[in-house]
């Protein structure tokens, strides 16, 4: 670690200690609560995480409370958050953790990689922030402020993760990715970075250079604009969702897709009926959509 990087780390630090966003996943160490807080924040915003998490905790508080549930009572839970594949991805890893690990988190990479549903980022982010061992992580807020201040260019992948694990001191995992994560998400944002706020500012090499095209722009895992909600495949899933939600549900008959949906285009309404169940989301049971059992 250069000097000019170990300046960054310790302004970082200094502003974390006093800056952190008081947030119930940050105050605990609880390797599940803290998997289960990352699965939910993965493209939902907090504000949103905030009103689901803590009662999806208190139905599913360890891995094999979860892995004894049926998928659509997870499901079920999981309202309102979207993005129902990494519900069903918890699951999963609920399963695996049970089946493999004696329904103990792993503290280990390797082992946590191999479980399904579980990637690099969340990985890291357990280890870093359950078990405080020496990992970096990064998401797309972490990337900016790695691209920005440290680097001054546009990374890899590959050199983002190795530049993030090399900037973690000895013992302070916790601190230090929780500083990058939320300076990166209220301070270094994508449109309109707050410098004149910004801790590191001092020894920024974007800010030193401010002519240079903004690196964060082209660097690997920084965030992307996306598609409109409304009228989109995933505004149909989700009300096909809503329709099948709760183990009474009497599920969506094949003609009533095109008006569950919101879609006009049957063939439309139908392939995205066919791609929750080939998502393990739903099932056909006959000409009737269901919820999974």
């Amino acid at each position: 670690m250069s000097a000019r990087e170990r300046r960054l780390v310790e302004a970082l630090h200094a502003w974390g200690s006093g800056a952190l966003r008081d947030l119930p996943w940050r105050r605990t160490r609880d390797p599940w609560a803290v998997l289960v807080s990352e699965a939910m924040l993965q493209q939902t915003q907090v504000a949103r995480v905030l009103d689901r998490y803590g009662p999806f905790l208190a139905r599913f508080p360890d891995p094999a409370a979860m892995a004894d549930a049926p998928l659509a009572e997870v499901l079920d839970a999981w309202a309102g958050l979207g993005y129902y594949r990494r519900a069903r991805d918890l699951h999963r890893t609920a399963a695996a953790i049970v089946e493999r690990h004696d329904g103990r988190v792993p503290d280990d990479l390797d082992a946590l990689l191999a479980l399904p549903g579980i990637g690099a980022y969340t990985a890291r982010a357990v280890l870093a922030l359950a078990f405080e061992h020496d990992h970096g992580v990064v998401d797309t807020n972490v990337a900016r402020v790695l691209a920005r201040a440290v680097a001054g260019e546009p990374m890899t992948a590959t050199r983002v993760q190795r530049l993030a694990d090399t900037l973690v001191p000895a013992g302070a995992a916790w601190l230090h990715n929780q500083a990058l994560l939320d300076l990166g998400a209220t301070v270094c944002t994508a449109r309109t970075p707050r410098c004149d706020v910004c801790p590191l500012a001092d020894v920024c090499v974007w800010r030193g250079a401010p002519d240079v095209t903004d690196p964060a722009r082209t660097t690997a895992g920084t965030s992307r604009p996306q598609a409109p909600f409304a009228g989109s495949d995933r505004q149909g899933r989700g009300r096909l969702l809503a329709a099948l939600r709760g183990t009474s549900s009497a599920g969506v008959a094949a003609e009533q897709l095109d008006d569950v949906t919101g879609f006009a285009d049957d063939a439309r309404a139908r392939r995205v009926a066919d791609g929750l169940v080939a998502d393990g989301l739903a099932r056909w049971d006959g000409d009737v959509l269901r919820s999974p059992r």
